[in-house]
């Protein structure tokens, strides 16, 4: 009987749907089916165009939760799982911020990131345990990450996550899904039948991408994590990202490579205040002061002289 159900419901989906324009890519050439596969993707971003607003609702959320020291988590199962793991380390090397601020879950834990681990995603209970187990609280934001948006275990988390307060979202790509009925926000770009009919670490996986990038590199933007389009709390943890620092304070101040140098050593490597450094002709302290006054926002603070 579950299994009739379940064939039934995955009948009702779009992102289980058989693809009419790919009905002969058994026959084609390399070419031809790499040329259909990228074909199929520029679906991707136009169906995210048309969330937007459900996203831009998403930051507004997620913004209002960083300003009150609480975290973004996100939480999936399989490739929505993994997405969500990645963008969440991403942030602390991009933008500087503790590796608590944004919180990656994935069904199975942190094995299930290299391997399928078979049936963790029907385990409800484990979602909310996983919330449990982080100390979940009404000022997180919790995004359910589900292309089908009916994973056991995520609705498991969203229930938890909504039984005590927290703003919820989930990000699907099936508009009358069990999660977009379920959360606070419901971001569901419909990106079609996969190339492969059910492989949806496809362009179901790739609008997912786009949208989680937005999440954080939006939220991020809004308190103040970057300075026209650079990145001014970029962790120096590498050869890179020292060089990558060094350039930013070059470009940011439009000073010489031996200035941002000497600014960068000055500030222990705080791009963000060596910045307001060099800019303010001021000295490390002065910036200091100047910075906490601007709220971290680094353009108010530019040539603001502490009294």
């Amino acid at each position: 009987m579950l299994k009739r159900e379940l064939l039934s419901e995955l009948d009702g989906l779009v992102s289980e749907g058989r693809n009419p324009r790919t009905m002969d890519i058994d026959l084609l050439d390399s070419l031809a089916v790499v040329r259909k596969i990228n074909d199929d993707d520029k679906i991707v971003p136009l169906a995210v165009e048309k969330v937007l607003p459900e996203v831009a609702q998403a930051v507004d959320a997620i913004v209002a939760a960083f300003q009150k020291n609480a975290r973004l988590i996100y939480i999936g199962a399989g490739t929505s799982g993994r997405l969500g793991v990645l963008d969440a380390s991403e942030c602390p090397p991009t933008f500087g911020v503790p590796e608590s601020m944004v919180v990656g879950l994935i069904a199975g834990g942190d094995e299930a990131l290299l391997r399928a681990i078979e049936g963790a995603e029907d385990d409800a209970s484990q979602g909310e345990a996983d919330l449990r187990n982080i100390q979940l609280s009404a000022d997180d934001v919790v995004v359910g990450i589900a292309v089908s948006g009916r994973t056991p275990y995520v609705i498991g988390a969203l229930n938890y996550a909504k039984s005590l307060g927290a703003v919820t979202v989930a990000l699907s790509c099936n508009p009358q899904s069990t999660i977009a009925a379920l959360a606070d926000i419901a971001i569901s770009p419909v990106v079609g039948p996969e190339v492969l009919t059910g492989s949806t670490r496809l362009k179901s996986g790739s609008a997912q991408k786009l949208v989680l990038n937005m999440l954080t590199t939006a939220s991020m933007i809004r308190i103040g994590k970057s300075y026209q389009n650079l990145m001014v709390d970029v962790s120096a943890t590498n050869e890179k990202l020292v060089a990558r620092a060094v350039r930013i304070v070059m470009q940011a101040s439009d000073c010489d490579e031996r200035t941002a140098e000497e600014a960068l050593r000055l500030t222990n490597n705080d791009v963000k205040l060596a910045i307001l450094v060099v800019m303010n002709e001021t000295g490390v302290e002065e910036a200091r002061r100047a910075l906490h006054e601007a709220n971290g926002f680094l353009r108010p603070a530019i040539h603001v002289k502490s009294v």
